[in-house]
C-alpha cells in the first residue's frame, strides 16, 4: 500500500522527469549544435555525452539557480505538490510545444514565468528579484554575447581569412585532432553549463516541496535534499536528449550558418561562459538557448552581413517561438493554478 504521502511525492517527481526530457532536448541544442555543424561528432553519441556532462555540472555549480528557483521568486513554503505539479507541467508543455517546432528554447523563461504566475496569484511574488535582477539579463547577456562573437568574426577570424590563413588550410593531418578535440571539449563545456544552470528550473521547486512535505528546515538540509532531487532529474536530460535532440540540433547546426571550427569554438565558449557566470555569481536562471543563437548571430553577421542572416527563416522561427512558450507557461500556470484554488486542491 503506498503512502499517502509518497504518492503526493510521485507525482511532481514524474512530471519534473517529463520536464527534464523536454528541457534534455531543447538544450541539446545549444550544448552540441555547433559541434555537429562543424561535422565533428556523430549524432549517436551526443545524448550520452550531454547527460553525463549536464549531471555533473548540476551536481557541482547548481546550487544558487536551485536556490532562486525553488526559494527566491515565491516563498518555500507555497511549494505544495499541487503548486510544484502546477508548475512544472505548465512548463512542460510550452517546451514540448518548442520541441515539436524544432526550435531550441528558454526552459528558464519558461519557469521563472509559470513560478511568477502562481506568486502573482498568492501576491506573494519577489518583484525585486525578478524585475531588478533576473529579466534584466535575460536581455543583457544575449547582447553581450552576440557582439564578443561579433567581435571575434570580424577582427579575428576575418582578418585571419585576408591573410590567407584559414582553418580549412590550416588543418593539415597533425592539427585536425587538436580542433576536433577542442570543440568535442567546448561542447562538454556547454553541457555543465547547463547542467549548472537549467537542473534547477526542475530540481528547485521539487527540493522546496520535499521539504515542505517532509516539515524539513534549514539552508543545509535543503541542499541534501536539492541533491538527491537532481539525482533523479538529471539523468532524464539525456533521454530527453536522444528523443528530441536530433531534429534541434540539425536546425541550429546546419540551418542557420555553415561553421568552421575556429567559429563554432567561439560560440560554444561565449555562450557556456557567460551562462555559468550567471549561474556561479547571482544564481540567476537564464537562456542558454538564446545565448547560443546570439553568438551565432553575431558570427554569421560577421560572415554574411546582417540582412542576410536575419532574413534566414529559423532565425524569425526561433524569435517568434521564444515569445510564445514563456506566454504559454505563464497562461496555463495561472489557469490551473485558479482551476486548483477553485475546487478546493490547494
Amino acid at each position: 500500500m503506498i503512502s499517502p504521502l509518497f504518492s503526493h511525492l510521485l507525482i511532481p517527481f514524474i512530471i519534473a522527469m517529463f520536464l527534464a526530457i523536454t528541457m534534455g532536448g531543447s538544450g541539446t541544442a545549444p550544448a552540441f549544435s555547433a559541434a555537429y555543424g562543424a561535422n565533428v561528432i556523430r549524432k549517436s553519441l551526443i545524448p550520452g555525452l550531454f547527460g553525463i556532462m549536464v549531471f555533473l555540472g548540476a551536481i557541482i555549480a547548481g546550487k544558487g539557480t536551485a536556490t532562486t528557483v525553488g526559494k527566491g521568486l515565491l516563498a518555500p513554503e507555497m511549494m505544495s505538490f499541487t503548486v510544484v505539479s502546477i508548475i512544472l507541467f505548465s512548463v512542460a508543455i510550452s517546451l514540448l510545444i518548442a520541441n515539436l517546432a524544432g526550435i531550441p528554447q528558454s526552459t528558464s523563461q519558461s519557469t521563472v514565468l509559470s513560478v511568477s504566475a502562481v506568486a502573482l496569484y498568492f501576491n506573494d511574488l519577489n518583484t525585486e528579484k525578478l524585475f531588478l535582477e533576473i529579466i534584466p539579463t535575460w536581455f543583457i547577456l544575449p547582447i553581450i554575447s552576440f557582439f564578443i562573437s561579433l567581435f571575434f568574426g570580424k577582427y579575428v577570424y576575418r582578418p585571419m581569412r585576408r591573410r590567407g590563413f584559414t582553418m580549412q588550410r590550416a588543418q593539415n593531418e597533425n592539427m585536425k585532432p587538436v580542433w576536433n578535440g577542442l570543440l568535442v571539449l567546448m561542447s562538454l563545456y556547454v553541457a555543465f553549463s547547463i547542467g549548472a544552470n537549467n537542473v534547477a528550473n526542475a530540481a528547485g521547486p521539487i527540493a522546496a516541496m520535499t521539504a515542505n512535505e517532509l516539515n524539513i528546515s534549514g539552508n543545509d538540509n535543503f541542499i541534501l535534499i536539492m541533491i538527491l532531487s537532481t539525482l533523479i532529474v538529471a539523468p532524464s536530460f539525456g533521454i530527453g536528449s536522444s528523443i528530441f535532440g536530433h531534429k534541434i540540433v540539425e536546425n541550429t547546426g546546419k540551418e542557420i550558418v555553415l561553421f568552421g571550427k575556429f567559429e563554432a569554438v567561439i560560440i560554444a565558449f561565449v555562450s557556456a561562459s557567460l551562462l555559468l557566470l550567471a549561474s556561479l555569481t547571482k544564481g540567476i536562471p537564464t537562456s542558454l538557448v538564446q545565448l547560443n543563437v546570439a553568438a551565432i548571430l553575431g558570427i554569421g553577421v560577421a560572415k554574411l552581413g546582417t540582412k542576410n542572416i536575419f532574413k534566414k527563416t529559423e532565425v524569425r522561427r526561433f524569435f517568434l517561438m521564444w515569445l510564445i512558450a514563456p506566454i504559454v507557461a505563464l497562461s496555463l500556470s495561472l489557469l490551473l493554478i485558479f482551476l486548483a484554488d477553485k475546487y478546493g486542491f490547494l
